[in-house]
């Protein structure tokens, strides 16, 4: 049974600002110093260092030491889908009055960025859609099924889930709600694995200090080719 008071916990530490701004910033799936956390949520870095402290006290990080230095990361996927969560439960419940003027960093964050370890905005639910259509994988209620030759068909495209990543608990293929497209875009060792694939064949580079991504000339010739999308964005 899960314990109430371990509910408001979770909910406090996320819920201060300085925290949510570093939770975010982790969003990229990439680790972070404590100095580099706490530029981003305009604190001390003695002040990042309290708050971090906490985060990884309630397992939401994850420290990993590399010589001197501390690199923090989030400590999990379900912890990625909560934060991811939230933000999409912000951007529905935002007053009408209150919504912020999209500007080119949003623009370009709604176009394409990560959610964690896989695709999301307009990029990933476009990538989602076209896997669905051609048979690939499916959803069903809440679900992600993987066709019987799912998984032939998209090593032939250079995808594939690699065997370290085949013994964990984690979900094959799920469905995770965008935030920004209010549609799923693909999650799981599979979504990771497409992610993985697209930033390796350098379809999508990421842009400095933000989770988005862009696509590159290269990346709008192979989606139109292997996935058929002719144009996002």
């Amino acid at each position: 049974m899960v314990n109430t008071n371990r509910i408001a916990e979770i909910g406090l530490l996320i819920g201060e600002p300085a925290r949510a701004a570093m939770l975010d910033a982790l969003m990229d799936g990439r680790a972070l110093t404590a100095g580099e956390l706490a530029g981003v949520a305009g604190i001390t870095p003695q002040t990042a260092s309290g708050h971090l402290a906490r985060l990884s006290d309630a397992n939401l990080l994850a420290v990993e030491r590399q010589g001197r230095h501390r690199y923090h990361r989030l400590a999990s996927a379900e912890v990625a889908d909560l934060i991811e969560s939230v933000a999409r439960i912000a951007a529905v419940t935002l007053p009408q009055t209150r919504r912020p003027v999209t500007g080119p960093r949003d623009a370009q964050m709604r176009l394409a960025r990560t959610c964690y370890d896989h695709l999301a905005g307009g990029l990933g639910v476009a990538v989602t859609d076209a896997l669905v259509a051609k048979g690939v994988i499916a959803f069903d209620d809440g679900a992600g099924i993987v066709a019987p030759d799912g998984l032939d068909r998209l090593a032939a495209l250079g995808i594939a889930v690699d065997d370290a990543a085949r013994r964990t608990t984690r979900p094959l293929c799920r469905p995770c709600l965008d935030w920004s497209e209010r549609r799923p875009h693909l999650a799981g060792r599979l979504g990771a694995a497409v992610c993985r694939h697209f930033l390796e064949r350098h379809w999508v580079t990421r842009i400095a200090d933000s989770r988005a991504l862009f696509i590159t000339p290269k990346g709008r010739q192979a989606l139109r080719a292997e996935f058929g999308i002719a144009e996002i964005g």
